[in-house]
């Protein structure tokens, strides 16, 4: 896939819409994980450094299309120390912007438009614009006026975090050092079918752990206690085993689990086998077999992608004991040049962020949604749109 590139476009004076992704965790009006912005700085300052006149476009949340401030982006642009453009249609900032300037605008989904990918909004939103730049790999799986809308009226062009999102992806998916490890874990089987399959047909083996794994362990007979499983999905997670074993990968269920009676952070913890599992226990986190089976498996991996955590990581320290471990052990194999790792999603990046060891993996996606669909083999619209012809 080739999409086209920031690179070799002259910039100066124009006005350029960037679409970034800033929806970001707030706690009291501050910012508690900038990973995103950070991300998105190589393309902004390679942008200003251009003399572009830049609008950077983003949302935070799910304000259903109303102007709801409790979802505006001031704490972000109060973070990047650039003025906030109250409404994201207005223009009125336009005429005095001088090359190089940068202004954040507040959040699309204040409009309904956006998420409707409503032509009429799409047009106004590019209206007065030269220049549509997309560098939100985490929203480029939504055709949104402010991905796909305002791509088929502007000259359109993939930024440095969207171009290296999918040049990494890419290259782990059509050719991967081997043995390849998948660690997938989260809550709901019937989310992931697709990334399961797909990553089953690609694997060497595949680690199905959380919430996700309880259910594949109903599925085989195992006892779950009062857990969250689906079981509607037995079936699926059937079919699922079989998959893999046509395309000769070794998939590896839970052996044990961390239980508690009740589910918060301070409950008591114990470790049980499967058949030892009462049916008031909760299953909060992976057990100690399964961690040092998992830990094992990395440790022979050449490639690891992981997307989930095991457990509830963020009660640590009790309930981060299997997600903590395997955040190290790719870590350190990466460390060491004997790995290469990509990792996604919000909840496992911050299982990283609260390791200390995010700066260690090889590759770490700013995407979610995206990043399980793209690896699924979907089509994203925001990136489909991008490709040289």
């Amino acid at each position: 896939m080739k999409l086209r590139g920031i690179e070799n476009i002259d910039f100066r004076g124009k006005y350029v819409l960037l679409r970034d992704d800033f929806n970001v965790q707030i706690v009291d009006g501050k910012i508690t994980d900038a990973f995103r912005i950070q991300q998105s700085m190589p393309t902004i300052n390679a942008l200003r450094n251009a003399g572009a006149r830049i609008a950077i476009c983003a949302h935070l949340g799910r304000p259903k299309g109303a102007r709801n401030m409790a979802y505006s982006l001031a704490p972000v642009a109060e973070y990047m120390k650039i003025p906030l453009i109250p409404d994201c249609l207005d223009k009125d900032f336009m005429k005095n912007m001088a090359d190089g300037d940068v202004v954040l605008l507040e959040n699309v989904r204040f409009y309904p438009g956006e998420e409707a990918n409503d032509p009429a909004f799409a047009a106004k939103l590019a209206d007065g614009f030269d220049i549509f730049v997309n560098d939100a790999f985490a929203v480029s799986h939504r055709a949104h006026a402010s991905t796909v809308g305002v791509a088929e009226i502007l000259p359109s062009y993939a930024g440095k975090l969207l171009a290296s999102e999918i040049e990494h992806l890419s290259a782990v998916m059509e050719n991967p050092r081997r043995p390849l490890l998948s660690i997938v874990a989260g809550s709901k089987v019937s989310t992931k079918i697709g990334v399961l399959k797909a990553l089953a047909k690609l694997s060497d083996k595949l680690i199905i752990g959380g919430a996700l794994g309880t259910t594949f362990n109903y599925a085989m007979g195992g006892r779950v206690g009062n857990s969250l499983y689906e079981a509607d999905q037995k079936d699926t997670a059937l079919e699922i085993l079989e998959y893999a074993k046509q395309n000769n990968c070794e998939v590896l269920l839970p052996l044990d689990k961390g239980v508690a009676k009740e589910f918060k952070p301070d409950a008591a913890r114990t470790n049980k086998d499967f058949t030892e599992i009462e049916d008031d226990d909760i299953i909060i986190d992976a057990g100690e077999k399964t961690t040092q089976r998992d830990v094992a498996a990395i440790r022979s991996a050449a490639t690891v992608i992981w997307n989930g955590t095991v457990g509830m990581a963020e009660w640590q320290p009790v309930w981060s004991y299997g997600s903590f471990a395997i955040a190290h052990a790719i870590a350190e194999q990466t460390k060491a040049g004997k790995l290469e790792s990509i990792v996604g999603g919000g909840d496992t990046v911050a299982a990283l962020e609260a390791c200390g060891v995010k700066s260690d993996i090889t590759y770490v996606s700013t995407g979610g949604g995206a990043f399980l669909e793209f690896i699924e083999g979907r089509v994203l619209p925001g990136i489909a749109i991008l490709e040289s012809k």
